[in-house]
């Protein structure tokens, strides 16, 4: 005889008169040879007739009446309800006639088979729909989705109409409220929890009235916060602004005071941040989220370290949004201490909710805390960016690549154009000023961190690829190129896009992928030649791959290789009209460089690339044979990924291991390679402790304060080359940080003029170096509106200045007058000068000020009528 398996429906009412019925007698029609139900109406208090309609069911069906009383809402009901469920599987659905009973069937099977832990009626699934919704009611449904998609896979996790095990149903927080109790048992059950979404036609009530408004949606996004493990209350937040405006009187009356006295900038707000930030401390701990967090001792050092890394965080942000609001805006000051303030008490506020007092949730899985906390480092990354990218000034690379625009082409002698080409569009658009400059830095980012989510998301799993946003925000590499506008930066975008189209075409056989391929090497290939390694990795891994192999007699790859070079062609065309030149440099020039032994300097670049604790993460994931998140069981597929991630680690590697046995190396070259580790390495930060071997353990719980370490180093950091340290500005000078090159600019416009006015002739600037000086006179002389066509570089001379050597022929230049500029004196002291001018002045110094105070100093001397070149 076949087995009849129970059945337990529970359905929350509140005025449903209309509808239990109808409701009912769908259910019950239901029930056959292979499951029975019972229904378990969770009255909340209902006053219209629907009580009476379930008595009467009782005498007559498996029905029984549940009073919950609607105090801890719906999801209080269901959980009560429950308690008296006879069966240990669980169906919870509305009784407006919404959802709909046929499908019941279908939501239980993969419980009953074993399958699956939960499974939800989704309208967003192929074959789910929702007709006849109107638009107000579909964009509270995507809204809620999309605030619930850090927590869950789900595509329908707003859903109130799923199945699952009795004992996943009770075991959540018994102090959930909202209407949406199944995203409460998917969000502490994380990765562990097996889901399946099954289609199901969402059709809206026709009796009654529904009980869904922006009230709930307020309700249900603040619950999110609490299954994100946040101390997020309307009484803490409450609590947390009166202690705010305490902290805001007092944080602007001493500024005011200190300032009104007499004190810079920097000492009114170092010192009135201080005393606010220990008043906010005592009266956070000790009231504001006194009843939300853990009972932690007053003397718990742990805590005091969370909440110094989130005031510095805040200090930091603050600085910026007050340098910015000040020195960008043209705020006065005491105006601009405000907006200062009030970006500090976000972080503070969210710091404290989510860092230094969490709620105590012992339930929230560890990989949905690495989410959260991937969510955080990100919009504080990206905030933080924003503010300082406008007021940090260029360093000479910067300012060098923005020459490449002023002098728009094709092609460059020492890169491809792509850098020039988004420093173009970002001055277009916001002028010649650092933002301008460094907007392209901030956008190729975010799509760095789209493609490396993307990619870890398909190799590892949606908690490894939140994990490898995190990594992309704080690995010393990845933050520069979000900031610092060089070839790096559209090189690692398309590097990360390429991998992930390769990925798709390689391991998830998708041919459209190909397309995608062939556009993000063609990318690459006009920010940096070195993306070309991925070529012969790629070739390795499909003569390695049985199942890639098959690729090598199709034209996909082929036509990819094609759309790469007709995008690659500008570049081609040229160095076809230039002497190859550029090939030449980055391949001969540099194989003939001086013979040198390197690998030590590549160890050392790729540590400070990726902090150390990264480069042991990376060394460990590539001599370990399966990461233990790639895949569910060491089958044939986690065994491709696995190689996939190797592969293209280790082919570019090579080449430049190969290359510093002989040769000097650069600090950057291996930066984008990094990206194919990224989601090995946050598959081990999320495994399951159980899964870990000791080291993978350790190294996961250094993690921790490795982010935060790396998160205040760039926020102080940025903080201090804007802004310096009280009382004493900068430490270090022109030469060595990029704190002053403003004002070395505006010095040399100054001397640029003078001799202007005393011969009455138009002067050349040349930087005696090979091209950092004459960069930064081009940019930040304001004295000059023409400086970008008077700042020659040393090629004037006849020496070697990369493109000012193409720029500006020195046989245009005879007879001309010339200052030579230098960062030391040495520079200028060459005999070979003597002859190339009529006169020679002597050398001078001029000392550069930030702020009032000495930041170091610059040479220069005055030629005379240029008659020849070195």
């Amino acid at each position: 005889m076949k087995h009849q398996q129970l059945i337990s429906v529970v359905v929350p009412t509140l005025n449903e008169t209309d509808n239990v019925d109808i409701l009912l007698s769908a259910l019950f029609s239901q029930s056959g040879d292979d499951i029975a139900l019972e229904v378990l109406i969770a009255d909340g208090g209902s006053t219209d007739g629907t009580i009476e309609r379930v008595r009467a069911w009782e005498s007559k069906a498996p029905v029984r009446l549940v009073f919950a009383g609607g105090k801890g809402g719906l999801a209080g009901d269901v959980l009560w309800a429950a308690k008296y469920a006879s069966s240990d599987i669980v169906v919870v659905m509305d009784a407006d006639l919404s959802h709909p009973p046929e499908d019941i069937r279908n939501l239980v099977r993969p419980i009953i088979d074993g399958t699956s832990d939960m499974v939800v009626g989704s309208r967003y699934v192929p074959g789910g729909a929702t007709p006849d919704w109107p638009r107000s009611r579909r964009l509270l449904s995507r809204l809620g989705g999309a605030l619930a998609w850090p927590l869950t896979d789900m595509r329908d996790p707003m859903s109130g109409f799923f199945a699952v095990r009795k004992e996943r149903l009770l075991a959540i927080d018994p102090t959930a409220i909202g209407f949406k109790i199944g995203l409460e048992i998917i969000a502490e059950g994380g990765d562990a929890l097996r889901l399946t979404e099954v289609p199901i036609i969402f059709r809206d009530r026709v009796h009654g009235q529904t009980k869904i408004g922006w009230g709930h949606m307020i309700d249900y996004a603040r619950r999110l916060l609490v299954l994100a493990g946040g101390a997020v209350s309307f009484g803490n937040a409450t609590r947390f602004a009166g202690v705010g405006l305490i902290g805001l009187a007092l944080d602007l009356l001493i500024f005011q005071i200190l300032f009104g006295m007499g004190f810079g900038l920097v000492a009114a707000h170092v010192t009135s941040f201080a005393v606010a930030t220990i008043s906010n401390y005592i009266l956070n701990s000790r009231w504001a989220f006194a009843g939300d967090g853990p009972r932690l001792r007053e003397r718990d050092w742990r805590r005091y370290i969370r909440f110094m890394t989130i005031c510095l965080l805040a200090f930091a942000l603050r600085g910026g949004v007050l340098a910015g609001a000040v020195e960008l805006l043209g705020w006065p000051p005491q105006a601009a201490i405000i907006l200062g303030v009030g970006a500090a008490a976000i972080v503070n506020y969210l710091g404290n909710a989510f860092f230094v007092f969490p709620s105590e949730n012992p339930r929230m899985p560890s990989d949905v805390r690495w989410r959260v906390a991937a969510i955080g480092v990100l919009g504080y990354i990206l905030a933080l960016r924003f503010v300082f990218l406008g007021l940090v000034d260029l360093v000479p690379e910067e300012t060098y690549y923005w020459n490449y625009a002023q002098h728009l082409d094709i092609g460059y002698l020492d890169h491809p154009p792509m850098v020039a080409w988004l420093i173009w569009l970002g001055t277009s658009l916001f002028g010649n000023t650092g933002f301008g400059v460094r907007i392209g830095a901030y956008l190729a980012w975010i799509v760095t961190c789209f493609f490396a989510f993307r990619l870890s998301r398909n190799l590892s799993g949606k908690s490894a690829a939140f994990v490898s946003v995190l990594l992309v925000a704080i690995l010393p590499f990845f933050f520069s190129t979000g900031f610092m506008m060089m070839p790096d930066v559209p090189l690692t975008a398309a590097w990360a896009g390429t991998l992930y189209f390769l990925e798709r075409a390689l391991i998830g056989g998708r041919r459209r992928a190909w397309w995608g391929v062939g556009l993000c090497m063609g990318l690459g290939m006009l920010s940096k030649y070195t993306i070309a390694l991925l070529g012969p990795a790629t070739l390795i891994f499909l003569l390695l791959d049985a199942r890639a192999r098959r690729w090598l007699l199709r034209p996909e790859p082929y036509l990819a290789a094609a759309v790469a070079a007709v995008l690659f062609s500008p570049v081609i065309y040229w160095n076809a009209t230039h002497a190859w030149a550029s090939f030449a440099f980055q391949s001969s020039g540099r194989l003939q460089s001086a013979t040198t032994f390197s690998l030590p300097d590549l160890i050392s670049s790729a540590a400070i690339l990726l902090t150390p604790l990264g480069l042991v993460a990376a060394i460990a994931a590539l001599v370990t044979k399966n990461r233990v998140t790639l895949a569910t069981n060491a089958d044939a597929e986690a065994r491709r990924r696995s190689l996939f991630i190797k592969i293209y680690t280790i082919v570019p590697l090579s080449v430049f291991i190969a290359f510093s046995l002989f040769h000097e190396v650069k600090l950057n070259w291996t930066g984008p390679l990094w990206l194919a580790l990224l989601p090995a390495i946050s598959a081990t930060i999320v495994a399951v402790g159980g899964s870990l071997s000791r080291f993978d353990g350790l190294l996961r719980r250094l993690w921790i304060p490795t982010v935060m370490t790396m998160l205040v180093i760039y926020g102080l950091g940025l903080h201090y080359l804007v802004l310096g340290f009280p009382l004493v500005g900068h430490f270090g000078n022109i030469r060595t940080l990029p704190v002053a090159w403003e004002e070395f600019g505006h010095e040399a416009g100054l001397i640029e003029r003078n001799v202007e006015q005393e011969t009455g002739k138009q002067v050349l600037l040349a930087g005696m170096d090979r091209y950092f000086v004459a960069s930064e006179i081009a940019f930040y002389d304001r004295v000059d509106d023409d400086a970008v066509r008077t700042s020659v570089g040393r090629g004037a001379l006849g020496l070697d200045s990369l493109m000012y050597g193409y720029w500006f022929k020195p046989a245009d230049m005879q007879g001309r007058n010339v200052i030579l500029f230098g960062l030391k004196r040495g520079d200028l002291e060459q005999a070979s000068f003597n002859g190339l001018f009529s006169r020679l002045s002597e050398i001078k110094e001029q000392k550069v000020t930030k702020q009032g105070a000495p930041v170091g100093s610059f040479f220069y001397r005055i030629g005379y009528d240029l008659r020849g070149r070195i």
